[in-house]
């Protein structure tokens, strides 16, 4: 028995091995991601052709209209929140690249994990948005075949799984890019608050929750201008397959009637904001929260007693006497000393 355990400790499962380490982690970030995907492009599937096409909402005569922006706010948002839970206890649950990188700036997280972690990001990413076109892949065909729209052509199917700007910009890039960095930066400070012991973060584990919340704010408030991605594998992932499946100019490079060259703006936006957001938390508040917890400083001793504790000369002097007092004792025993000690 002692042979074999001794053999077993010598060349472990390196498959144990690599889940204890970055790999673990790696793996834990592409399923939260995943999870992420599946629930949040899930539920702007089923507004944009579940519904109509289940015959549970009619496309041209009862549309739910506002309503589904609803459906979807809060669908990101419970996807987020169980995106968090899934891989929180393993890699903190990441899910964003934004994330990822705004902890390796301002929170100390390795430098050499953030391209394993955006890897691993993208392609849980891409993964939930293939799980969202199996189930959904008929709804959309029949979307498509009802409006007469050839899928390069659909906006709509396509925005089920990537994001595209307003018409109001007129194809500027501008909006877009400046409302992706601010929603971005709202995201990630309001996250740096919410898990600083130091601030009022939530007791037990509703911060997942909380971030789940926060995402439903930045869509109810921001979302109609560019789509609210705030994240560049949720929308890089999901793109990549759209265009793997046949959307081809929408994807990539972002093409239709009144924008181009879009691709890079879900991108570059939010991790630009990213690093706003939490240089901005830490500038506002988290720098005043730490210089809150440090000790006040020691005065300075009066002249004449530089280099003596408070007590001055008296201290010192105690101190001489309790030597003296040692010396006349004698030798002291380990026990006598542990007992004195304690």
């Amino acid at each position: 028995m002692a042979t074999h355990v001794a053999v077993t400790r010598e060349s472990p499962n390196p498959f144990l091995r690599l889940r204890a380490g970055l790999g673990g982690e790696m793996l834990a970030e592409f399923f939260g991601t995943f999870v992420l995907i599946a629930l949040g492009d899930g539920s702007v599937a089923a507004s944009v052709a579940g519904l109509p096409g289940s015959g549970r909402q009619t496309l041209h005569l009862a549309p739910f209209g506002p309503a589904n922006w609803l459906i979807i706010v809060w669908g990101w948002a419970f996807a987020v929140t169980f995106g968090v839970y899934v891989a929180g206890g393993v890699s903190g649950a990441h899910i964003n690249p934004a994330v990822t990188l705004a902890f390796a700036v301002r929170r100390g997280f390795a430098w050499r994990k953030v391209i394993p972690y955006w890897t691993a990001q993208v392609a849980g990413a891409f993964a939930g948005a293939a799980l969202v076109y199996a189930v959904y892949g008929s709804a959309i065909n029949w979307y498509n075949s009802t409006s007469h729209l050839a899928r390069p052509d659909s906006l709509s199917t396509f925005s089920i799984f990537a994001t595209f700007p307003a018409s109001y910009f007129h194809g500027s890039l501008v909006g877009p890019f400046i409302d992706q960095v601010v929603g971005t930066a709202i995201l990630v400070s309001l996250i740096a608050a919410l898990i600083d012991r130091r601030n009022q973060a939530p007791a037990g584990n509703l911060s997942a929750l909380l971030i789940g919340l926060v995402v439903a704010a930045i869509g109810l408030s921001y979302g109609t201008n560019a789509g609210y991605a705030i994240n560049p594998a949720r929308d890089f992932g999901p793109r990549l397959f759209t265009w793997l499946a046949g959307w081809a100019h929408i994807a990539f490079p972002g093409r239709y009637e009144w924008f181009s060259g879009y691709w890079w703006i879900p991108i570059v936006g939010p991790l630009a904001g990213a690093v706003i957001g939490i240089v901005g938390y830490d500038f506002f508040v988290g720098q005043v929260l730490i210089s809150r917890d440090k000790p006040p400083e020691t005065p300075p001793p009066a002249p004449g007693c530089a280099g003596e504790p408070a007590g001055g000369r008296e201290t010192a002097r105690e101190r001489e006497t309790a030597h003296v007092r040692g010396r006349l004792a004698g030798p002291v025993s380990a026990g006598q000393h542990s007992e004195e000690s304690a």
